[in-house]
């Protein structure tokens, strides 16, 4: 695995289904690291947040154009030097394939927590597009992250401040990414 260089700051992405806390913790891990942070559901086309919004999943067509938006997002942090964090659920290896093929450098934080704890959250969320119904369907489409892939799980259920210290360990710490 490849070392950053310390006058680069990296380019990370924060995964996982609706309801893992990605948004939350890819925007604190983003202010510890100084970096820029983008959330993924903004580059989602007008046509995919209504479709989401009225309970259908997207499919791989719809997928495409925001991977490579979020993917485009991403080369433009590390061309600069800058990093930045974004917050994209990248559920299947083939959508992480796009992000990587777009900006190589980058480290995926894939957050996972049991149904339960998902649909508790997704309960209490007011004024967002993905409803509780598209969890199932988000948890049988996700793939964990695979050996060969730069990054590592971590566990959705503590506070996101000790998820944020746990992915600074192991982005600065001894053998980081």
């Amino acid at each position: 695995m490849a070392h950053r260089t310390e006058s680069r700051s990296p380019c990370v992405v924060i995964t996982g289904v609706s309801g893992a806390g990605k948004s939350t913790v890819a925007r604190q891990l983003a202010e510890r690291l100084e970096v820029p942070f983008a959330e993924a559901d903004d580059f989602h086309s007008p046509a995919s947040i209504r479709k989401m919004a009225s309970g259908v999943a997207l499919d791989d067509r719809d997928r495409g154009p925001w991977l490579e938006a979020v993917g485009r997002w991403l080369r433009e942090r590390d061309a600069t030097g800058r990093g930045g964090v974004a917050a994209c659920s990248a559920l299947r290896r083939r959508y992480r394939d796009i992000l990587r093929a777009a900006c190589p450098a980058v480290t995926f934080f894939q957050l996972t927590a049991d149904r339960t704890v998902l649909a508790d959250r997704l309960g209490g969320r007011r004024g967002h597009f993905m409803p509780e119904s598209l969890l199932d369907s988000q948890l049988a489409t996700l793939e964990p992250l695979e050996p060969d892939e730069r990054g590592a799980l971590l566990d959705a259920a503590p506070a996101p401040e000790e998820i944020v210290r746990t992915a600074m360990k192991l982005l600065t710490g001894p053998g980081a990414f």
